[in-house]
């Protein structure tokens, strides 16, 4: 019997919740979403596109603690109520992950967020949608430091 590794991905009441599970071992992240977009809005940054940044790291960093990896091949699909830069709303479908080879089953609800700009921020709708399949390398030092911490 194979049994593969899990990624779960959810929204919960205070953010996004990431958890990866492979036998017995499993790590948990979450995106407290509050304090995050305050200090987005705060530094006058793209919230959207800064969550997208966000959220590949949180996998990564998950991931990593219990399979530490050189490379993760991470696709999803993304809409949103406008440009990445000026979006208040997103939806989030993961498509597949795979970390140095090993493919991860994914057991994730699509991930919705509203609110993410200022009321005072309001833009026309226009509908954009892209597919980001990324290729996130773990630097030597940072793999070195992960393996350590699974002996």
């Amino acid at each position: 019997m194979v049994v593969s590794p899990v990624l779960l991905v959810k929204v919960i009441e205070s953010g996004v919740s990431v958890r990866a599970r492979y036998y017995d071992d499993f790590a948990e992240h979450e995106i407290i979403l509050n304090s995050v977009i305050t200090y987005w809005w705060a530094n006058d940054l793209p919230p959207a596109k800064k969550f997208l940044e966000l959220f590949d790291s949180v996998i990564k960093r998950t991931i990593n603690e219990i399979i530490p990896h050189k490379i993760l091949n991470l696709k999803y699909d993304v809409k949103a109520n406008q440009n990445l830069d000026d979006a208040s709303e997103i939806e989030i479908n993961l498509i597949s992950v795979d970390a140095d080879g090993i493919g991860f089953k994914i057991d994730a609800e699509t991930i919705s967020l509203k609110g993410l700009r200022k009321v005072d921020d309001v833009f026309e709708p226009k509908e954009f949608t892209t597919t980001f399949d990324q290729c996130i390398e773990t630097p030597d030092i940072v793999l070195k430091k992960y393996k350590e911490m699974k002996e």
